[in-house]
């Protein structure tokens, strides 16, 4: 464990994060505190750790390390959070924060609002609100729980206040204050652009095509994921394909012998595998791209701001809003993966319309509001 470095007040904020996306949404509200003098600890539970990924997006958001790394590693998803839950309650016991802020979905997002519940810490969950309404999957009971916690619940969009609101969450708890994520966006897109690095894989501006894919959903049924491979060779003879390849996606590969019958999977035939790259590099190929196809959450907020089309490979979404007032079109099969590619292919494409308080100001909105919680 990291000790806790720059200790300025008996009760910090403390800042808890666990995973890649969480990283993106945490920085923007962590840096502008620091510039405000507000004592703030980054908590990073090392829920999910890749040493060279860490470096290169404490690079991108121009800091070294999180003041503390709980170290817990991977599990599952019982384990990893029973892991969380032991270390960060210890930690919280003896810092004994003003109040504790989680982001998003993942398994420490619950472990902490568990942990803060039972000690009486105030709890503010950033990105509240979400819903897939599809009980299966893990994220969606860790939004819900988390949600039903939370003593402050700082939604991106209107609809998840309706959902909260839905839910018997009293409005006094409920505060819009927009995208955190786009924060991140925002300020890093004028590099990210200038970067271009769509042109060190030797494809043409607009012209390709950018893939990312990981949910077991997708790649842990092998007819599943044969029905998206062959969606996406289609693709790939009309543009080139970039794919980031997860780490889970890869063993699936190889486990289900693919590219027996998908050797263009190897690489080559307009097909091109990437390891995972950092924020801004990602955020290079993706602004550059003609569409992209993913089944992340994030990915479809940040082409619904860059106004590019995304096609959702997934039965359903947690953010509806980038389908009613964005550029991301669901598509549960094969078929409307095709279908809907066909359509961008041929210049039939989604706009987007302006999303309320997604203009680069969300971090400031919430520290208002949390400098009040505090001070009250």
């Amino acid at each position: 464990m990291i000790g806790i470095k720059n200790r300025t007040m008996n009760k910090p904020i403390v800042l808890v994060v666990g995973a890649r996306p969480n990283f993106v949404k945490a920085f923007p509200l962590y840096n502008t505190m620091r510039e405000r003098k507000i004592d703030t600890i980054l908590l990073h539970t090392g829920q999910h750790y890749d040493y060279e990924l860490s470096r290169t997006f404490f690079e991108d958001f121009a800091l070294k390390e999180p003041d503390i790394n709980l170290e817990v590693g991977s599990g599952n998803h019982g384990e990893q959070t029973g892991r969380i839950m032991l270390e960060i309650e210890k930690v919280l016991m003896d810092i004994k924060p003003s109040l504790v802020a989680v982001f998003g979905d993942v398994n420490s997002t619950i472990a902490t609002a568990l942990v803060t519940s039972k000690l009486h810490i105030p709890l503010a969950h950033i990105e509240a609100g979400l819903r897939s309404y599809d009980r299966r999957m893990p994220e969606e009971i860790n939004r819900v729980l988390t949600d039903a916690i939370a003593d402050y619940l700082f939604t991106p969009s209107l609809d998840a206040n309706e959902n909260l609101k839905k839910e018997g969450i009293a409005d006094e708890r409920i505060f819009f204050v927009g995208n955190i994520m786009i924060d991140s966006l925002v300020k890093h897109l004028p590099i990210a652009k200038e970067r271009q690095y769509f042109k060190k894989l030797g494809v043409q501006e607009k012209r390709y095509w950018l893939l990312t894919l990981h949910r077991p959903s997708n790649v842990d049924s092998r007819d599943k994921f044969v029905e998206i491979l062959k969606a996406l060779d289609f693709i790939r003879k009309k543009r080139p394909l970039i794919f980031s390849v997860h780490p889970r996606t890869k063993k699936m590969i190889k486990a289900f012998s693919l590219t027996k019958d998908f050797p263009w999977l190897r690489g080559g035939d307009n097909f091109i595998p990437i390891t995972p790259v950092g924020y801004i590099d990602f955020l290079s190929l993706e602004c550059y791209a003609e569409a992209v196809l993913t089944d992340s959450g994030g990915m479809q907020e940040e082409t619904t701001y860059l106004d590019i089309p995304c096609l959702t490979m997934r039965e359903n979404t947690e953010r509806p809003i980038t389908i009613e007032m964005g550029t991301n079109t669901l598509c549960k099969t094969g078929k409307e993966i095709k279908n809907s590619a066909e359509k961008i292919l041929n210049g039939k494409t989604k706009k987007k319309k302006e999303l309320p308080l997604w203009d680069g100001h969300t971090s400031e909105r919430i520290i208002a509001l949390l400098e009040n919680v505090v001070r009250k």
